[in-house]
């Protein structure tokens, strides 16, 4: 029968009549209310002529397309087997491995579709027999219009099948022609690339092992000058931590496609007779209205998921830039006295307190507290963490080791790679997946966690996978911080890899928080967290206040832009403030009181970005789902184009609501003016339909400047 999910505007087709793998015919805005005698004169209407030199029967864009349904675009699957199989009929008289170039998956019964609370779901079970495949696909419909397809297969034959591809793949229509997705490098992720999609594939792949800064992120197909207000768009992530691949392609044939999933290494998932393995999501996200409304339906469906949701986020103080390895209770109690002076919640100590750590050359893999900077342990420093009012952190990166240190030394068998393998940042990979390494780290996490009173670990990863098998590493790693949370259900994970190298809906649903990025600095920081925030709701994701120059670009920038950039996120601070004047003191304490007065907005609103009409202007704001209260940041971040900028839009708001309009204090910002536009200051009145169509000039703002403007409807 021909199937119809539908949901929070979203409409998904799939054909299933007949024996042969379901074909998408719609995914898009929402058809109405289809009867089946409408759904199958669709069918009939969509189906296409047979050019000429091609297959004798029209093609079918399938949900898992290959050469053997006539496809000759990138498959959805690709499998090879080793040795002759008596259940393959075109089994070869060697024992060599071939490829099964063109299955013929056939249903094994008639697809079901199923309804509860979280959306519409569609089971689907396919078969080769002459090959000895068979492959189950569910796709789901969220409530919140999200779709996601995962796939299982399993080895039905006589001999090892491997497995070399098995993804994700929907068919996008002819007018989405440009595509948007991200690369990046360490300290500068997200940063966004546009083209024109054409004839062929545009393929991106991940081999870190872990994403990597320079991670596609999110690859989005739309009509021609897409934003994100406007514009008609399909999206895809794929939700796994190890390496991924994704693609566009438009076939000569005449068919586009959005492609992902894990990407496999040759021979890394092999599966023996009755064997079978199931696949990372990949997740779908449709908008007829631009960027926002992709956020839109992620930010519905991460939240409707999250274990955060409705908890305050913390105002967190780290102690890596404010002081590094250098570390003692001495060292660190005028620290701690400055947070609880300022408003920080919960203080994290971050990496340097274990045994043998003074410098990043040594002594990880060694999770016992360092007696010679602790020498009662870390207890006298939780105690007076706690005696100020605030929570206590504390950072790990349970996934790495030192060549320099006792457990490498102890187990020389865990560690991956060959010795003379190259080391990164002075450091090596733990091989998860070695008998014992996954129950050796849970120990010593958990003794930990049960030692002293810890809320939160900062959970790192700084280097990527040169060696092993990352498709096994990133199981044994997903094994790994379960249980931890399964022990200890109170202790918040926030996710790092050297920064937002791992930042994916898959460690999402493992983690309570992500380090957005090691740069502290707020000029390149309003990009990333511009872009991230496409996927990641902002409540997830780290932003702190740095000091004065930033550790990463050596750039220094003004107090009221580094208090406005972190204010939009998981807020916190990164900075020596026992160095920081009374006045930046007082200037902080006045920032996070506002930060605790707004999160309930800031964390649960509608996130939204204008298109400015000049680049120079970042704008982006939160807006209550009532519409009764909104932020909006506007940021310079270049010179402006002309000396009059254009006047900054307000999306989001309701049309016909009054909004007092005021700017918040968050310290002296520098501006190049010689007196701010007359509304300024005086905090006008004025309509939603008026912010948003008409706008409202800004003060003429230096670069590296910022306003964080609070709109509170009638």
């Amino acid at each position: 029968m021909i199937h119809h999910l539908r949901a929070a505007g979203v409409s998904v087709v799939v054909d299933a009549r007949g024996p042969a793998v379901p074909a998408v015919l719609h995914w898009g805005s929402d058809l109405g209310e289809l009867d089946a005698d409408a759904l199958d004169a669709l069918a009939s209407a969509t189906v296409p002529p047979i050019p000429p030199s091609s297959i004798d029967v029209p093609l079918r864009m399938s949900l898992l397309p290959t050469l053997g349904e006539g496809w000759t675009g990138r498959p959805g699957f690709e499998a090879f087997r080793w040795g002759a199989d008596d259940s393959a009929s075109d089994a070869p008289s060697s024992a060599a491995a071939r490829a099964l170039r063109a299955p013929r998956l056939r249903q094994r019964t008639p697809a079901e579709a199923t309804q509860d609370a979280s959306g519409h779901a569609l089971d689907i079970e396919l078969e080769d027999a002459a090959a000895g495949v068979a492959v189950g696909l569910r796709v789901e419909l969220t409530r919140d219009g999200v779709l996601r397809i995962r796939s299982r297969v399993a080895n039905t034959g006589t001999t090892p099948l491997g497995l070399a591809r098995l993804a994700a793949v929907l068919p996008v229509p002819p007018r989405a022609a440009e595509l948007l997705d991200f690369s990046g490098v360490w300290a500068v992720e997200r940063r966004p690339i546009r083209r024109a999609l054409d004839h062929g594939v545009h393929a991106r792949e991940s081999r870190h092992g872990r994403g990597g800064h320079d991670d596609a992120f999110l690859l989005v197909a739309g009509t021609p000058g897409f934003g994100f207000g406007s514009g008609e768009v399909w999206a895809m992530h794929v939700a796994w931590s190890g390496d991924t691949e994704a693609w566009a392609e438009r076939s000569a044939l005449g068919p586009a496609t959005l492609g992902g999933g894990e990407l496999l290494a040759p021979g890394e998932v092999v599966l023996a007779p009755g064997e079978s393995t199931e696949t990372p999501w990949v997740v779908f996200a449709h908008s007829p209205a631009g960027l926002d409304g992709v956020s839109d339906r992620l930010h519905a469906w991460v939240r409707s998921r999250s274990t955060i949701a409705g908890t305050p986020r913390p105002l967190v103080l780290n102690t890596w830039e404010a002081v590094y390895f250098d570390q003692s209770l001495d060292r660190l109690d005028p620290l701690i006295r400055a947070a609880a002076r300022v408003g920080v919640e919960r203080f994290v100590l971050d990496d340097g307190w274990f045994l043998g750590r003074r410098d990043d050359r040594r002594a990880l893999g060694d999770w016992l507290v360092d007696p010679v900077a602790w020498p009662d342990g870390l207890a006298p420093l939780v105690d007076r963490v706690r005696s100020a009012g605030m929570e206590f952190g504390l950072w790990v990166e349970p996934e790495m080791v030192s060549v320099d240190s006792e457990l490498a030394r102890a187990h020389p068998d865990w560690v991956l790679g060959r010795p003379d393998d190259p080391e990164w940042r002075f450091q090596r990979v733990l091989d998860l997946t070695a008998p014992g390494v996954v129950d050796h780290l849970f120990a010593r996490l958990d003794a930990l966690l049960a030692e002293v009173d810890i809320r939160s670990l900062k959970w790192d990863h700084n280097r990527d996978l040169l060696a092993g098998s990352a498709h096994a590493q990133t199981l044994a790693l997903y094994d790994l911080l379960d249980r931890v949370r399964a022990a200890h259900p109170g202790v918040e994970i926030e996710a790092c890899a050297s920064g937002g190298a791992r930042i994916d809906l898959g460690i999402l649903e493992r983690s309570d928080r992500v380090w957005t990025s090691d740069t502290n600095d707020p000029l390149v920081r309003q990009e990333i967290q511009r872009w991230t925030g496409l996927v990641v709701p902002p409540e997830y994701l780290g932003a702190h206040v740095g000091a004065p120059v930033a550790h990463t670009t050596g750039r220094a920038s003004e107090l009221s832009f580094r208090l406005a950039t972190a204010l939009f996120g998981s807020a916190g601070i990164e900075w020596n403030l026992d160095a920081a004047s009374e006045a930046e003191l007082d200037a902080i304490a006045a920032w996070t009181r506002e930060y605790r007065r707004l999160r309930p907005l800031l964390h649960a609103g509608r996130v939204v970005r204008a298109d400015a009409e000049d680049p120079a202007q970042l704008v982006h704001g939160v807006v209550a789902h009532d519409r009764t209260h909104a932020v909006f940041s506007v940021a310079i971040v270049r010179s402006p184009t002309a000396a009059l900028p254009p006047r900054i839009r307000f999306p989001g708001l309701d049309p016909e609501r009054r909004y007092l309009v005021r700017a918040l204090d968050l310290g002296p910002v520098r501006s190049v003016q010689d007196a701010p536009p007359p509304w300024f200051g005086s905090e006008p009145r004025l309509a939603g339909r008026i912010l948003a169509d008409v706008g409202l000039p800004m003060p003429l703002l230096a670069p590296g400047n910022a306003l964080v403007l609070e709109l509170v409807g009638d």
